[in-house]
């Protein structure tokens, strides 16, 4: 499985950045995906998931409010809306998919194919 995270930069306390995930046609139309994010010395962290549908979404509680994920199934692209961004939001951020396929877990160790992440920096 092949991913290709982009949208990442530079941008101000409060501002706004949108992420895109690239994903095969075969995978995006049946699987669930998810965005993971992580910090210089920190623990990879769960941000957000999506049901293969769209229907269904899941948000850790750091970002309630202020991230938004959603797919597009005609461009096989998983985005995340970035709004109302802190300097504690800087990191490499990443999309996987869960193993089996379905979302059941936000333990990075039930995900796979992380690609290569893009890099957020948020400045105060």
């Amino acid at each position: 499985v092949q991913l290709q995270a982009s949208g990442g930069g530079l941008v101000q306390a409060g501002g706004s950045l949108r992420l895109s995930c690239a994903a095969s046609r075969r995978i995006f139309d049946s699987y669930d995906m998810a965005w993971f994010r992580q910090a210089p010395g920190k623990e990879r962290e769960f941000v957000a998931a999506i049901n293969w549908s769209g229907a269904t979404t899941y948000y850790a509680d750091f970002v309630k409010g202020r991230f938004t994920i959603s797919r597009d199934h005609a461009k096989n692209t998983v985005y995340l809306q970035m709004n109302s961004m802190k300097p504690e939001d800087t990191a490499n951020y990443y999309c996987a998919v869960p193993r089996g396929g379905t979302y059941y877990s936000s333990r990075p160790s039930d995900f796979r194919s992380w690609g290569q992440g893009t890099q957020v920096t948020v400045s105060s």
